[in-house]
């Protein structure tokens, strides 16, 4: 049951930022934390997409922070929380229990996380007066929770 809440975990995070989830899982699979040489999903596996998803994260950090950046509701930004929830969720119930399921948890936590994730922020930004820094302790709390999640649960 305990895989499948990280599955549901990782989902969340997801819905806070694109690609900070699959980071996460690709690191903990690189570093070993996580088992994922011999599946479908062995791609994760590799530094090399470590580093890619590392470099998405900044990039995705740093363009949440522009005035132009489209809602996180809007259909093509949404659905990419969707799909990122559910290729996490997938890679962190692979090892000890159903993709399927996990690919499903991670699904309900990237739209709880979207959606939950948008709240939060518009009412923290409306408390600190500016966006800014909800942006910013959203990215603090989308990469710590990332890194307890593969590193406790998975």
């Amino acid at each position: 049951m305990q895989i499948y809440l990280a599955a549901l975990l990782i989902g969340v995070i997801a819905g806070l930022r694109t690609f900070t989830a699959p980071a996460a899982v690709s690191w903990a699979a690189y570093l070993g934390t996580l088992s994922l040489q011999h599946t479908r999903l062995a791609f994760l596996y590799s530094g090399i997409t470590a580093w890619i998803f590392t470099a998405l994260v900044i990039a995705e950090s740093v363009f949440d922070q522009l005035p132009t950046t489209p809602s996180r509701k809007t259909p093509p930004q949404f659905s990419a929380r969707i799909a990122s929830g559910a290729l996490c969720g997938a890679a962190v119930a692979i090892p000890r229990g159903s993709w399927a399921t996990g690919l499903g948890a991670g699904i309900i936590g990237a739209i709880v996380g979207t959606l939950g994730g948008s709240d939060v922020r518009r009412r923290l930004a409306h408390a600190f007066r500016r966006d800014r820094p909800a942006g910013i302790l959203e990215d603090f709390v989308a990469i710590v929770g990332a890194a307890l999640i593969v590193t406790v649960l998975a």
